[in-house]
This record gives C-alpha cells, sequence and structure tokens, in this order.
C-alpha cells in the first residue's frame, strides 16, 4: 500500500468532531483553473486529473470516512478573474483549501485572496519564483520554480555544450520570471547570454522577434511559453530557416501536442518536463503512473494530455493527504498539516521545504526534471 493510500486509510476511521459526524456531507475541495481562454486546454487536462484522483480516493473510502468533492470554477485565463473565483470559492462554496491556477499570473492574483481568508491552496503548475518568495504562507507549490528546474537542468548545460543563449518568453511573470532564472544560471555556468525577447500570450506573428533571433551569434534559443505559441514559433522558425538548438523551458509543456500540430517543425527540438509519461519505468513511482496512465485513457482522453493531466492528479493526493494528516476540515489545520504530507507523486516525492521570509514561508516541493527530445515524430530521451 502506498504511503498516500495509508495516510487515508488510517484517517477513515472515527472522525474528530470539526470533520464532521457519521453521514456528514462531502468534504468540498475548491479547483480554480483556466478553463476558457488561452490557457484552457492546459487547465482542463489539469482538471481532468484531478477528477481521476477524486474518484480513485472515493472508491478507497474517501477521507475521514467522507467522500470529497471538487467544486470546480473556470478563471477565464485571466488574473482579475481568477481572484474572484478564489474569493467565491472561500466565502460562498466554503471550501476550506484550494488547488489552482495554472499559470503564474493567475496564482499571484489569488495570493493575496489567501491571505486575507486565511486558506491554503495547492499550486500544481505555476513557476514564478516570486509565488514562494514573497511571504505568502497559505501557498504550498509542487511544480517547480523556475529556479529550481534552472537548477535541475544546470548540470547538462556542459554535457550539450551550450556556448551562448537567446532567450524568447512569454509577457508575464512566468516568462519574465524563466528567463531571469535560467540567465543566472547559466551565466554561473560560463555561458553567455544575449538577446531576451518577448511576445504577448495572444500573439500570433512572432516574426520580429525571431529575425532577430535568427541574426544573433547565440547557438541556442530557450523558449517559455504555452503550447500552441510553441507550435507558432517554431512553424515560424521553419518558414525563415532558423536552425539553432531550441530548449524549451516550463516543465508541464506537452511535446505530444506539439508534434501532433507543428509536424516536422519540431524534429530536434529539446523540453525540460517533469513527467516521463512515455517510459512509465523511469519514473519514481512506476505502478502508480501506469494506473494513471491506463485510467487516463480508460476515459477516453488523448494520451497527449497526461504530461499536464499529472500535476491535478497529484495535487488533488496531496490535499486529501492534507486532510487526512490534520483529522478536520478546518482551513487553518489543513494549511499546518501540509507540513507533514510525504508521499512518492508520479514525479518524485512530495514533501515540503520552507521558503520565504521567516516565519512567513510557502511550502515547496522538489519534482524531477527530466530532459526530452522530439525525433521523427516521437519523444526520446537523449544520451546525456
Amino acid at each position: 500500500m502506498s504511503s498516500l493510500a495509508l495516510a487515508l486509510t488510517l484517517a477513515s476511521g472515527p472522525a474528530r468532531a470539526d470533520a464532521g459526524a457519521s453521514g456528514a456531507g462531502p468534504i468540498r475541495i475548491g479547483v480554480n483553473e483556466p478553463l476558457t481562454g488561452p490557457f484552457a486546454a492546459s487547465g482542463t487536462y489539469v482538471v481532468n486529473g484531478a477528477k481521476i484522483a477524486a474518484d480513485e480516493i472515493n472508491a478507497q473510502g474517501g477521507v475521514l470516512g467522507r467522500k470529497i468533492e471538487l467544486v470546480i470554477e473556470d478563471n477565464k485565463s485571466n488574473p482579475t478573474e481568477a481572484a474572484a473565483v478564489a474569493e467565491k470559492l472561500i466565502t460562498s462554496d466554503k471550501t476550506p483549501v484550494m488547488m489552482g491556477a495554472w499559470g503564474s499570473s493567475l496564482t499571484l492574483a489569488v495570493m493575496p485572496k489567501l491571505a486575507d481568508y486565511e486558506t491554503p491552496m495547492l499550486v500544481e503548475t505555476s513557476s514564478s519564483g516570486k509565488i514562494t518568495t514573497t511571504g505568502n504562507p497559505y501557498v504550498f507549490r509542487i511544480s517547480p520554480p523556475s529556479a529550481l528546474e534552472a537548477e535541475a537542468f544546470a548540470p547538462m548545460v556542459g554535457k550539450i555544450g551550450l556556448k551562448k543563449v537567446d532567450f524568447i518568453v512569454i509577457n508575464n511573470d512566468w516568462g519574465r520570471g524563466a528567463a531571469a532564472d535560467f540567465t543566472k544560471m547559466l551565466k554561473d555556468k560560463g555561458v553567455a547570454v544575449g538577446l531576451v525577447e518577448t511576445m504577448d500570450q495572444g500573439a500570433q506573428d512572432m516574426s520580429a522577434q525571431l529575425s532577430k533571433l535568427k541574426g544573433s551569434d547565440a547557438d541556442t534559443i530557450m523558449i517559455t511559453a504555452a503550447v500552441d505559441q510553441l507550435t507558432l514559433l517554431f512553424k515560424q522558425m521553419s518558414a525563415l530557416g532558423l536552425k539553432k538548438r531550441i530548449i524549451t523551458t516550463g516543465g508541464s509543456q506537452n511535446p505530444d501536442q506539439i508534434i501532433a500540430q507543428a509536424g516536422g517543425a519540431a524534429d530536434g527540438t529539446l523540453h525540460l518536463t517533469t513527467f516521463l509519461p512515455w517510459y512509465p519505468d523511469r519514473t519514481p513511482n512506476p505502478k502508480a503512473t501506469t494506473y494513471f496512465i491506463e485510467e487516463w485513457k480508460k476515459r477516453g482522453f488523448q494520451f497527449a494530455g497526461v504530461t499536464e493531466s499529472f500535476r491535478g492528479y497529484d495535487g488533488i493526493r496531496t490535499i486529501a493527504q492534507a486532510i487526512a494528516k490534520a483529522g478536520s476540515t478546518e482551513a487553518a489545520q489543513i494549511k499546518a498539516a501540509f507540513w507533514a504530507v510525504d508521499f512518492t507523486g508520479l514525479n518524485g516525492q512530495i514533501r515540503f521545504a520552507k521558503s520565504g521570509p521567516a516565519g512567513r514561508e510557502s511550502g515547496q516541493s522538489k519534482p524531477d526534471v527530466y530532459l526530452i527530445r522530439i525525433e521523427s515524430g516521437r519523444v526520446v530521451m537523449p544520451e546525456l
């Protein structure tokens, strides 16, 4: 039995008074994700992964002897809407804990609400460093901040022979933060950094930026953007005859979707990712990975979605363990119990280390980070 299943099983005995008596309703968990707008595909993947976790937990008896219920709201890929959704989930829907909010700008917009209402949130995707360094003790993140991703990539830099790197990134907290964190790491490793080009998240034509990058003497371009823009970039690079090493950051990007959309334009590109569904035996928990992939396919979803949906799956399992360890559905007790969470997720051990100003630390878990390459329309792991 896994440590997560064991924790939930042990907690499903007699519940404490604040957890509700026998016959009490389900434990509500707020889910704040982009289901419309530019990030809708990714948010939907995360939500579907979360539903698999909820169904699995409920089939095993739930938590504290009660079922869990996901209260899912659409933040419309908009920071203002994300903050409003968080307030609704807390005040109207009475959820004592949430998961969200996919994009860094969305999560940063939600964070003041967490402090105002003293409600914890599990951050499943966002990678801006500010999320865990600004001093919000209600934030617990299982995805890697860009600084951690850069740290994991550092040992690979010499092996793949980087000399000079340019960047093109989405012009938001996620993209700008990634460029800053990777720039620091690369310079520490003796790699030169040249241009840092930005693009709006809805931009369709990046030819001006790409022309500058083509004329640069850098050997590598690092990109931080969502899948649809990556697809456009690869196609436009191909049309311009821009032939340089390409490495994407972000950890949750979807190589299978890129292959389907970009075709041969994606061949040779390298991608940092935090999950290896193409090689289940190389993941930290092969049995859980296999179960998740099989369940995903059983529900009729495309395999391509698992590289993001696993975050929702692990996110809800993490929240469930925090509730179980708290023995309570009170927000303050769940917040405190996040520090005791410890189990093997699909991309590594989920346990939280303190990050941020003393006395107001956020929790940051440290997932595994892998480098994969697209070759002839399939995902391979390069030998380093």
